[in-house]
């Protein structure tokens, strides 16, 4: 029988979302509001430095410790929760199975193929799969899709033990990508069956690239940019020092008319701050290209019909009309509490607000 990836695709009772990424802890609970959702607590605390090295989490005790302090500190009472891994450790594949199969024969028949998509051995993985919409292959064979979702149990193993140091139950892990594609069903449904739409997540030390088509992720890659490289080289280029925290990146523009692309416009002059900006965000607008033009490689009769810029690094000003000039793209930025029309009591900042796709993603999985 097929490993559960701790229920990926399962329903759950209520709890809280709670996102752990390697410069902040997420935390969110939603309830039922009407026809809507309300946020009941949001809480976003900063991890100390030496708890993730490499973007894997070493230091569990610490983080831990964060976790029950912060829901503490905001009287979250709840004891199961939802929580996600960063797609870079996740395996995604669409499979198509003969049509006849039952769900008992479909357990086995995945249990005994899912070995075969995997870049580890079958035994150390954690695995889970959904079946899909029907279809009939080139030979007239009618088959399903079935969505295949896999990790090394060493990865899950450290989450499980996270949160059961801090007296929770995990009910629900998921691929981060999942959650942020549930908080922006609504403006994914605006495209055909015929349209992909990109979906950069652009997170503290990557970018985690999903092309989705009909709400279901058709491919993903991890692209080694994030926040934290951006903003070194612009601490870089101004002969600041080094530091992980990306406050300074908080409110800034990116210059995006012509002679702005060499680094004047405003931010003032000729500045090498901006720059350095500009060319490390050159390099992931030219990776987006590479994962985009691969995905069109295999695939038929398909268009990209829009660039979706989600995470922290799309809180920077400018960066949809920045992406939309260099990949000659329609780009937008996502804004999850405007996507789900969440009613809040306290606010949050325009600058918070790309970043908190997955969390408020893993919330809805809880309420």
């Amino acid at each position: 029988m097929v490993n559960s990836f701790k229920r990926l695709f399962s329903k759950s009772k209520q709890g809280v979302g709670i996102e752990l990424a390697p410069e902040r802890i997420n935390i969110v609970q939603l309830r039922k509001q009407g026809q809507g959702y309300k946020v009941a607590t949001f809480a976003s605390v900063p991890v100390p430095e030496d708890v993730f090295q490499e973007g894997q989490i070493v230091d569990s005790p610490t983080l831990a410790a964060l976790i029950t302090e912060t829901l503490a500190e905001h009287k979250i009472k709840a004891k199961q929760v939802a929580t996600a891994i960063p797609g870079k450790e996740a395996v995604i594949r669409l499979i198509p199975v003969p049509a006849e199969l039952n769900d008992l024969e479909l357990k086995e028949y995945m249990n005994s193929e899912a070995g075969l998509y995997l870049p580890f051995p079958r035994e150390e993985a954690d695995v889970d799969f959904q079946k899909l919409q029907p279809f009939v292959d080139e030979d007239g064979i009618e088959k399903y899709q079935v969505l295949l979702v896999a990790t090394r149990k060493e990865i899950t193993d450290v989450y499980i033990d996270i949160f059961k140091q801090a007296d929770l139950k995990i009910d629900v892990i998921e691929v981060t990508s999942f959650s942020l594609i549930r908080t922006i069903r609504e403006q994914l449904q605006q495209f055909t069956p015929q349209e992909a739409a990109v979906l950069a997540d652009i997170e503290f030390d990557t970018t985690e690239i999903a092309i989705v088509v009909d709400g279901i992720p058709q491919f993903s890659r991890t692209i080694p940019i994030g926040t934290f490289q951006i903003q070194s080289a612009l601490s870089k280029a101004m002969n600041l020092p080094p530091s992980r925290n990306t406050d300074l990146l908080a409110g800034m523009t990116i210059p995006v008319t012509p002679v702005d692309t060499s680094g004047l416009g405003t931010m003032g002059g000729t500045n090498p701050g901006t720059a350095a900006m500009l060319k490390i965000l050159g390099e992931l607008a030219d990776e987006i290209r590479r994962s985009i033009d691969f995905y069109l490689n295999q695939s038929e009769n398909l268009e990209v019909a829009q660039l979706l810029l989600a995470g922290p690094g799309a809180a920077l000003g400018q960066l949809d009309e920045f992406f939309m000039q260099r990949l000659s793209l329609p780009t937008s930025q996502v804004d999850p509490v405007e996507s789900l029309s969440l009613e809040i009591d306290e606010e949050i900042t325009e600058v918070q607000r790309p970043g908190l796709g997955v969390v408020l993603g893993l919330g809805l999985r809880e309420v």
